[in-house]
């Protein structure tokens, strides 16, 4: 399938939604690419493929708002607690892996010397004389 604009602006559009890119090429699969097609558009098309970046950015950030609604059971609630639990933990989760430096959990080592000082390297050289038997 070649290049089409319009269509480009649709899929960017839906997934600046929180809608998954593999389900909207499904959704349509005469009008919308294959998943390749689609990356090899992006590849081709810096642009485009800036425009995808920032749209999956936004749906990230759609995904976690309908997440907090759904918490406090307006917009996707089910009104069933029990379903509306695993649907939020399924999204946070699902947010953690696509998008670990905004959604995951901050994991932090942090190395310090004596007292919470600055580590001290130190570098001993041993002099060994071996005797001969």
């Amino acid at each position: 399938m070649s290049y089409d604009k319009v269509v480009a602006d649709e899929i960017i559009a839906r997934i600046a939604e929180g809608e998954p890119l593999r389900q909207i090429l499904r959704s349509d699969p005469g009008r919308f690419p294959r998943k390749s097609a689609w990356y090899n558009w992006c590849e081709a098309d810096t642009e485009l493929d800036r425009r995808f970046k920032a749209a999956r950015d936004d749906g990230h950030d759609a995904i976690a708002e309908r997440a907090m609604e759904t918490a406090r059971g307006r917009g996707d609630s089910s009104g069933d607690v029990q379903r509306d639990k695993l649907i939020i933990d399924t999204d946070l989760k699902l947010l953690a892996k696509w998008d670990p430096r905004r959604y995951g959990d901050k994991v932090a080592m942090e190395h310090s010397g004596p007292g919470g000082g600055p580590v001290q390297t130190v570098t001993r050289i041993e002099r060994r004389i071996v005797k001969p038997e």
